[in-house]
């Protein structure tokens, strides 16, 4: 099987006790490995896939503990850099009722910010492998030329490009730069993963359809639009497919849409990381696939240790 390579950052979420109270009023946390791409490395692993993490952790206790949560989860961490120069990411997420997150990041700067282009190899990839990133550290910072030349060098070796926004507007400082990023980011990816509370703010329209059709700009060969509890669609330019929202009952949507783009990227390792070669028949299997792994995850609290193993997932 092609590998897995996720890049960005690697943080410790700290989860509250209590559920629906604002931040400043939560008592006690409880500390959980996350970010975003280091969520899909472990989901993508955690179902068999050969999947490895690109990114920088303080050296610090964190740091240490981020690594051994990879390592435990099948990720092959020889491409995490460590430095004295900046500490790991921490985040405070406050929960509110119904399992939505509020985020309080501490990162100016931190670690993963610092990974360098300078450390990015591009003998690391292989044609059929995959590479999957988020918007999080494409911030002006070092980290982002890292982006950068990791894509160039995965397209070089015939390799796939996925990426989720994952929009977190505190961390950055101009909510239209950010918006701006991810468009210049857009058109480098194969697979563009984004959900229904992005989709307007970054493409600035509000009709759904031509928001989609929008997203379809440089290499983009398909479209996968998240709607949470109403299910998913897979987009191409030639035909779209959709899978129903689960009815379950949700304990924490943290790493929910992690666990979805890990499992459909696992599947799309065993198909020789390619979306364009999907008929329409195997793109609505995938993202049923995807879904049901997303649903499964939210009715266990935390990110990484809520995501499913292959035997609890349907299979294809």
């Amino acid at each position: 099987m092609p590998k897995l390579f996720t890049i960005g950052e690697a943080l410790i979420d700290f989860i509250p006790d209590t559920r629906g109270i604002e931040l400043k009023h939560v008592a006690g946390f409880t500390k959980e490995a996350g970010g975003a791409p280091a969520n899909v490395a472990c989901a993508a692993a955690k179902l068999g896939a050969n999947s490895a993490f690109i990114g920088k952790l303080g050296m610090d206790a964190f740091g240490d503990f981020l690594i051994e949560t990879l390592e435990q989860a099948g990720v092959d961490t020889r491409r995490v850099f460590r430095t004295k120069e900046a500490n790991t990411a921490l985040a405070f997420v406050s929960l509110k009722a119904d399992g939505d997150r509020d985020f309080s990041f501490y990162r100016n700067p931190s670690a993963d910010m610092l990974l360098s282009a300078d450390e990015i190899d591009g003998n690391w990839f292989a044609a059929g492998d995959i590479l999957h990133y988020c918007s999080v550290d494409l911030i002006e910072a070092p980290v982002k030329y890292a982006h950068l030349k990791a894509i160039e060098a995965m397209k070089a070796a015939g390799g796939f490009i996925s990426f989720d926004p994952n929009v977190r507007l505190p961390l950055w400082a101009d909510q239209e730069e950010c918006r701006q990023t991810i468009l210049q980011f857009l058109p480098l990816s194969h697979l563009v993963k984004i959900s229904s509370d992005e989709l307007t703010f970054i493409t600035g329209i509000e009709d759904e359809k031509e928001a989609i059709a929008s997203l379809f700009v440089g290499e983009v060969q398909a479209v996968v639009y998240t709607r949470g509890s109403e299910g998913a669609a897979w987009h191409t330019r030639s035909y779209d497919v959709s899978v129903p929202g689960q009815k379950v009952t949700v304990a924490d949507t943290t790493g929910a849409g992690d666990a979805f783009i890990g499992a459909l990227l696992y599947q799309l390792l065993l198909n020789e990381g390619s979306a364009a070669e999907l008929d329409k028949a195997k793109a609505l299997r995938i993202l049923a696939f995807a879904n049901a792994a997303a649903a499964l995850t939210t009715t266990r609290a935390g990110a990484i240790s809520s995501l499913p193993a292959l035997h609890e997932l349907p299979s294809l």
